[in-house]
């Protein structure tokens, strides 16, 4: 665990991932059934929520749906090559699209020239494809080519697993 946060704390966080490394249950008040699971009080669980994630601990605390279930079966990664001076400002308007679940930029390499990445979820190709245009409006000139990724397999996303302590 990080420096920033107390011995207690660190133990605390550890029994807080074992409880919601699968996940959080699907109750009416998941940080209630938090507090009960680590004896605390609401208030002192999400005050460790907020002292993880001030130190680093917890990046952030979001919902990750199956996307495929919720009929959303095409998807790609497009990759995009963006002029370098603008591609922070564009990367975050991409990013802020409601069909874009990731937006990231990366480093070129020597055999590989896109720098901008942005993970979209579509219920056709067709779909994809018109939202690839939406994204080549909003980058415009900047946009000096770019491509999509399709997955071949789906990979099961987990969580943080911490090893288990004798």
């Amino acid at each position: 665990m990080s420096a920033c946060i107390s011995p207690s704390d660190a133990l605390l966080a550890r029994r807080l991932i074992a409880l919601t490394e699968a996940g959080l249950p699907l109750v009416d008040d998941p940080w209630a059934w938090l507090a009960e699971q680590l004896g605390l009080d609401l208030c002192a669980v999400l005050g460790l929520l907020h002292r993880l994630h001030a130190a680093g601990v917890i990046r952030r605390i979001a919902a990750v749906p199956n996307h495929y279930a919720l009929g959303y079966r095409h998807n790609g990664m497009t990759v995009w090559d963006i002029d370098d001076e603008k591609v922070d400002i564009l990367g975050a308007a991409v990013g802020a699209l409601p069909f874009v679940s990731h937006c990231y930029r990366r480093p070129r390499r020597r055999a590989w020239r896109y720098n901008l990445y942005a993970m979209v979820h579509g219920r056709s190709s067709e779909q994809i494809q018109q939202y690839r245009e939406q994204i080549r409006n909003i980058l415009g000139r900047a946009n000096l080519a770019d491509d999509m990724l399709v997955s071949s397999r789906i990979l099961k996303k987990t969580g943080l697993r911490l090893p288990r302590q004798p």
